[in-house]
């Protein structure tokens, strides 16, 4: 069978099925074999009678004591009545409405598998049951996302013949691997996951499944690190001197992680093969300077630098920071963002600046390092465009991100840098403190940051804003989210601090207004500033001493942690509230890993155990957003795929070639080419 064959050639699927099954994502008969079960039922699991809760789904194993048929006041309704009995001799009454044929099937003294609910007759004042699926055997029954008219019963219907196929899929894994790994074979894994014989089989699918999804990821970035280093970069010379005079004019010490961190870096600028390094740092861990030492390497070797950072916000401050930083070594600095163009890209040895960087007319002559600033905040093909200037040399590249991701994470995502960590703050730095404040207690939170500002400090009042994929909502949301912003505003404003300067900061305001917001609050103009997600990394105010975080159970520990970095940079004690009106024991759970917890990278830990990798970082560049079988906190897992992957390139993919061929698709259907 052509698996790139519309829906609508398979049996039963006619235009209005159609329509619906795409809603599901479902468009060819590839799509349908690929569409995995979001969970399964599992028949020889069954409950007894005795102990059921109202309204809970369960399975039950029971034998038909008796069975009536009845009707109701509607004539026009049938009512099918059971008694069931279980093997504990307790019995339950089943209900069935408009199944007639029921009473051909149920035969007194057979025995069944029943999937249903569990609800009350008031008349009798006893439990019932209303069954949903009958099964004889204790079989695993897969369940799908579903649709109106699209039924996990209907799937399975259309899909049980296509599956029966021989050479349905031709397997891309070697045999060697599928041996060495115990992996199962491609066909029988996607039979098994649909229809799985037992327990045994569905994790043997399973885990072949995940292996596919982590691998072809991992293969991807580790052959992209092939490719790239059989370019050849500048080759940078070390001016110990320079380094020693660089260090000695910083108005605070080094710790030992920077310094190592800053070694690694510095050695491979003077290689030939291109660097390609992440700087994974804590908030407030110092990646700034780190990266500032590469710069001035490079130029002091005679090359230019650019410095990319995701907003102009970022962008500003980092220009004023790094030539305070650089001033004493006579460089020339360019700032270029959609509202800046003081840059001149011809003569500048560093050019800092955001996405407008990355334009085609953009072209740096001299290009020797890019340091890219929250790199998951870029993709790769963005990444790739300034690699790609005229020259034949590549510059060496030095991505850095203040959102703590646990190594093994890291390795998935970024497979094809090498990782440095800076796994240690500066001294001096205190521990914030980071209190749940419940309703009840607002007010006195209030009372709190007035007391804060009496005392010449400063806050921030953080409130959520949604993303969605779909761009349509996305505007939606981001309206209303951006009206709440406001309406809190307007409610601090007039409400609560009337006497008090306060400031307004969302996505939808013009750069202007942005930098003009954050200089204010900067130059101590503003005494509380109102904002949503925008101010999550690297803004630097250090007077602030409040982060107050409203709706807290909307963000993940990964960004919580980092708009608690935004206080407490200076040297008074710094204080974060978190409000939350939920009361899930989930939502307790992760704001008591805030209070507790004051590393980023055990807060990340937590946060990829509780909600999966998309809430720590941007998982659309990486292709990780669409998995569906493997586990990101299998850390065994990830450590075989990567080292089966790295065996794959060493040997060269061309000896693979249905491998290379299914990466090939792989990059184009998640646009990753």
């Amino acid at each position: 069978m052509n698996l790139d064959k519309s829906i609508s050639y398979i049996n039963g699927v006619g235009p209005k099925i159609q329509e619906k099954m795409e809603k599901l994502g479902i468009y060819s008969v590839r799509n349908l074999i690929y569409f995995w079960p979001r969970t399964w039922q599992d028949f020889s699991k069954y409950r007894p009678i005795a102990g059921l809760r109202l309204d809970d789904e369960v399975i039950l194993k029971v034998k038909i004591k008796s069975v009536e048929e009845k009707r109701s006041h509607k004539k026009w309704m049938s009512i099918i009545e059971a008694i069931l009995v279980d093997e504990h001799e307790m019995e339950i009454k089943a209900i069935w409405f408009n199944q007639t044929f029921l009473k051909n099937v149920l035969k007194v003294g057979d025995e069944w598998l029943m999937l249903g609910k569990v609800g009350w007759d008031f008349k009798a004042k006893a439990k019932t049951f209303t069954p949903t699926q009958m099964e004889k055997e204790p079989i695993i029954v897969p369940i799908y996302h579903e649709t109106t008219g699209v039924t996990s019963k209907f799937i399975r219907k259309i899909i049980r013949p296509i599956l029966m196929q021989n050479d349905l899929l031709e397997d891309y894994l070697p045999d060697e691997i599928l041996k060495k790994e115990d992996l199962a074979r491609l066909i029988d894994a996607v039979r098994q996951i649909h229809f799985p014989k037992n327990n045994e089989t569905l994790r043997y699918a399973k885990k072949r499944l995940a292996f596919d999804e982590l691998f072809l990821i991992s293969l991807r970035f580790l052959t992209i690190k092939k490719e790239l280093q059989q370019n050849v970069a500048p080759e940078m010379s070390t001016d110990e001197n320079l380094l020693k005079d660089f260090v000695g004019k910083l108005p605070f010490k080094l710790t030992d992680a920077q310094r190592k961190t800053a070694w690694e870096i510095i050695k491979d600028l003077t290689r030939t093969i291109p660097m390609n390094r992440l700087l994974e740092g804590d908030v407030g861990s110092g990646k700034t300077v780190v990266a500032a030492m590469a710069a001035i390497v490079a130029i002091k070797s005679g090359y230019q630098v650019v410095w990319l950072a995701p907003t102009e916000i970022l962008a500003n401050q980092h220009f004023q920071n790094v030539t305070k930083i650089l001033a004493p070594y006579n460089t020339r600095i360019g700032l270029l963002t959609g509202a800046n163009k003081k840059a001149d890209l011809i003569n500048d040895n560093l050019i800092i600046g955001t996405h407008a960087l990355i334009q085609k007319n953009v072209e740096i002559p001299n290009l020797g390092l890019i340091i890219i600033d929250e790199q998951h905040r870029f993709g790769v093909a963005q990444r790739a465009h300034l690699r790609k200037q005229k020259s034949d040399i590549v510059p060496h590249l030095l991505s850095m991100t203040a959102t703590p991701i646990p190594r093994t994470l890291a390795l998935a995502l970024y497979g094809d840098l090498d990782i440095s960590i800076i796994n240690q703050m500066p001294e001096g730095r205190q521990k914030i403190e980071t209190r749940i404040v419940e309703p009840e207690d607002r007010d006195k939170a209030y009372d709190f940051i007035e007391n804060e500002i009496a005392k010449g400090r400063q806050a921030f009042v953080i409130c959520p804003l949604i993303e969605e994929k779909e761009s349509e909502i996305e505007k939606d949301v981001f309206e209303s989210e951006r009206k709440s912003v406001v309406k809190e505003f307007k409610k601090l404003q007039e409400q609560i601090f009337p006497k008090l300067k306060i400031g307004l900061m969302h996505g939808k305001l013009k750069s202007n207004e942005k930098a003009e917001v954050m200089e204010k609050f900067k130059n101590k103009e503003i005494d509380i500033l109102v904002s949503t997600a925008v101010v999550e990394v690297g803004i630097d105010i250090s007077n602030a001493t409040v982060m107050m975080i409203e709706d807290a159970d909307r963000f993940g520990l990964a960004q919580l942690h980092q708009f608690r970095g935004r206080v407490g940079r200076g040297a008074d004690q710094a204080y974060c509230f978190l409000f939350s009106a939920s009361q899930s024991a989930k939502t307790k759970e992760r704001l008591e890993a805030m209070v507790d917890c004051f590393d980023g990278f055990e807060l990340a830990q937590k946060d990829l155990e509780l909600r999966g990798a998309g809430e720590i970082v941007g998982l659309a560049q990486s292709g990780l957003e669409d998995l569906k079988m493997a586990s990101l906190t299998d850390t065994v897992m990830l450590a075989d795929v990567r080292r089966v992957a790295e065996e794959i390139v060493e040997q060269g993919l061309e000896k693979y070639p249905l491998l290379a061929e299914k990466l090939k698709e792989f990059e184009v259907e998640r646009h990753l080419e």
